[in-house]
């Protein structure tokens, strides 16, 4: 009776463990909200360790990973500027250019921003502000 529960508990382990890794949400949860790219080749391949045992949670991880984006391979792009080289669209009295800021994302990224959109919501802010989370203003 004690080498069938665990034989029972030894398939129950390994039947959760192989759900848990045939999930590239699980593993990957930064890639969720993806819509296109290329196809992570270890996500497919837990996904369908999963149909190969299970064929209902396996068919469920496919979906669950197309449906969130998460089977798909993250972009090799960056979208950070370096702060230094935004201080060009400053000017001496604080206030940012527009043309330059878009000038300066479009050359460091390579997208370009509707900073003129009038949807944009801008936000002003005030040294009060700056101080209440211990920054200081460098302009």
């Amino acid at each position: 009776m004690l080498m069938r529960n665990r034989i029972i508990g030894g398939a129950l382990a390994v039947t959760l463990l192989t759900q848990l890794s045939a999930c590239g949400t699980l593993f990957f949860p930064d890639r969720r909200g993806q819509i296109e790219g290329r196809i992570d080749p270890l996500v497919a391949a837990l996904d369908a360790v999963g149909i190969l045992f299970y064929v209902i949670p396996g068919l469920i991880a496919f979906g669950i990973d197309f449906a969130t984006g998460a089977i798909y391979l993250a972009p090799n792009e960056h979208y950070s500027v370096a702060p230094e080289k935004l201080q060009d669209a400053i000017s001496a009295d604080g206030s940012v250019d527009k043309q330059k800021l878009k000038a300066i994302i479009a050359r460091e990224t390579g997208r370009t921003l509707p900073l003129d959109d009038p949807r944009l919501i801008q936000h002003s802010g005030s040294l009060e502000q700056l101080a209440a989370y211990g920054l200081r203003p460098a302009a």
